[in-house]
């Protein structure tokens, strides 16, 4: 049960001599992954030195840019590392880091705005909750229009005579071939075409293959 005495604050993280990390909010020792969950998630820590007791926080943070950027994923330019580079020692270097956050700040509010308006004109384009359909009841609706299909589909073709003309076995009735078709069959195999259609297009919205699965 956490302690209310306790002052808000920080997570403190220590490193130590052999570059293990130790949570001393939870008392267990974590990676840098988990430092990268933490961030994503919104919490707050700080990255003292064991030993010495200095602040290595944004030096444990570069590391961690660094593990992601070997991970095939890069979102650094090199152009934009040497420019940093450069600025080590420059005139200028003081003002970086208040114009780097500024810049960043706005970037992740406009970001969210932009998610925001992506999202609103998306549902405007899908029928109603058809937006919080998942990959699973996608599959699910493909699959029962298949079996709906299937049920207005003629199983068997009545046998036809030489005439050509296919004979009723209730009632011995003769008639043209293309008058046995159930009445109304064409007409629903043109609405599941359409159906299959707009899944299709669901599934493009949504970035899955035709053989995907939820």
């Amino acid at each position: 049960m956490p302690d209310a005495s306790r002052p808000c604050g920080p997570i403190v993280i220590k490193k130590y001599a052999n570059r293990r990390l130790y949570d001393t909010e939870r008392s267990i020792y974590i990676t840098l992954d988990t430092l990268a969950d933490m961030v994503r998630s919104g919490k707050e820590f700080v990255i003292f030195d064991a030993r010495t007791g200095d602040d290595i926080t944004r030096a444990v943070l570069t590391q961690i840019i660094m593990e992601e950027e070997t991970k095939g994923r890069a979102m650094l330019p090199a152009s934009f590392l040497r420019q940093i580079i450069r600025f080590y020692g420059d005139s200028m270097q003081g003002l970086v880091p208040e114009y780097l956050d500024q810049m960043m700040e706005q970037f992740t509010a406009n970001h969210h705005q932009i998610r925001t308006t992506m999202q609103r004109t998306m549902e405007q384009f899908l029928p109603p909750g058809i937006e919080q359909l998942g990959h699973h009841d996608i599959e699910m609706m493909d699959r029962a229009m298949s079996m709906f299909a299937s049920l207005y589909r003629p199983e068997a073709e009545p046998p036809v005579s030489a005439g050509g003309v296919a004979h009723d076995e209730g009632t011995g009735n003769a008639g043209p071939v293309d008058e046995v078709v159930p009445e109304g069959v064409e007409s629903m195999e043109e609405e599941v075409a359409r159906l299959r259609r707009e899944v299709a297009e669901l599934r493009a919205v949504l970035g899955m293959s035709p053989g995907a699965e939820g």
